[in-house]
């Protein structure tokens, strides 16, 4: 999430008829593990060689500019300990974590730049041989996007690029529905079948021979639970069930969550919401997570986090979904290196 200034852009999610709440899932609570070395926040994560991989971030600190980070968190599940990988070429904050069939790649983000603390970024970088090499860059800069590793190519859905000619501040991006489609093998982009809605700040996995884009938030009308589906062999789009609103909060699950697919099923967790500056400003993150039955398009609600947070990262492996570091309140102010896993 960007600064306190941000607010303003956002509104609460619109109302939504009010349904029965789903039965709860009889599911394991979450279990806390080793914690991340720093404290970050708006980070996403892949799978790598046996490691969870991390990279950049943001943390606020008081009566100091925003820091952006260049750091690389590697965790390995088994031994339950991190350690620190190659550095980032440069600091980036929300820069999209992508695996591969062989590598891995951190690709856009947000830069601080004379323009500004959110300069939208075009640039791509793959790990090989201990560090990080350039790739073809974006067509043009996107941050805030969910990305999905498919065969020999990577996909870059939705997130925000700049409205205009300015470039620096969030409030000089727009959302978006582009779908981008990295080819490893020719180090090039094309452009895909477009998402059937823009917005950013949404979590997506890879499942069933499909992608799968859930949650996320637009300026203009907060957070939404929208379930969209592209099936790759069909070149496809489908909608399916929302992610269900929070009675706790009572407020749309959406805007900077995070997910990822276990068992045949999605698991979805965290996020914020923001109450308008006309009642007061501020808003909370959710403690729901919920999961997802492509065979019934139902979600269900299975244990609450221990640490709510929002702008954090997911990835599953070693038959657990992690949940690593984020922002424990709304908005930028305290970062965490809290990690937790969750098992069917």
């Amino acid at each position: 999430m960007p600064p306190i200034d941000r607010r303003s852009f956002l509104v609460a999610s619109a109302a939504v008829a009010v349904s029965p709440a789903p039965a709860r899932a009889r599911e394991a609570g979450w279990v806390s593990k080793a914690n991340m070395p720093w404290a970050v926040q708006e980070i996403y994560a892949a799978v790598h060689d046996g490691k969870i991989v991390t990279a950049g971030g943001l943390a606020m600190r008081r009566d100091a500019p925003l820091h952006v980070e260049d750091r690389v968190g590697m965790y390995d599940p088994v031994a339950d300990r991190w350690e620190e990988g190659p550095r980032l070429p440069a600091p980036r904050h929300h820069p999209m974590l992508i695996s591969g069939d062989a590598d891995l790649y951190a690709i856009g983000g947000y830069a601080v730049s004379p323009a500004g603390e959110w300069t939208n970024q075009t640039t791509g970088w793959v790990l090989a041989e201990g560090s990080w090499k350039p790739i073809a860059p974006l067509p043009s800069p996107q941050a805030e996007a969910v990305g999905v590793g498919w065969g020999e190519t990577l996909h870059l859905v939705t997130g925000r690029t700049p409205a205009g000619e300015a470039n620096g501040n969030w409030n000089d991006q727009a959302d978006s529905d582009r779908h981008l489609i990295y080819h490893v093998g020719d180090d090039r982009w094309s452009v895909g079948r477009p998402c059937p809605m823009a917005r950013n700040s949404a979590a997506a996995a890879a499942m069933d021979g499909a992608i799968w884009v859930a949650g996320g938030r637009t300026v203009s009308g907060g957070g939404t639970g929208r379930l969209d589906r592209y099936t790759l062999s069909e070149d496809r789009w489908d909608t399916l069930a929302p992610v269900p609103r929070s009675y706790a909060a009572n407020n749309q699950v959406g805007g900077g969550l995070a997910m990822a697919a276990l068992n045949g099923r999605l698991v979805a967790f965290g996020g914020e919401w923001f109450r308008p500056r006309a009642q007061g400003g501020g808003g909370g993150v959710f403690a729901e997570t919920w999961l997802y039955d492509p065979k019934r398009d139902l979600w269900e609600a299975g244990p609450e986090m221990k640490t709510p947070r929002h702008g954090l990262a997911a990835a599953a492996m070693q038959d657990a979904v992690y949940a690593i570091a984020g922002g424990a309140v709304v908005s930028g102010g305290r970062a965490t290196g809290t990690v937790e896993s969750f098992r069917f």
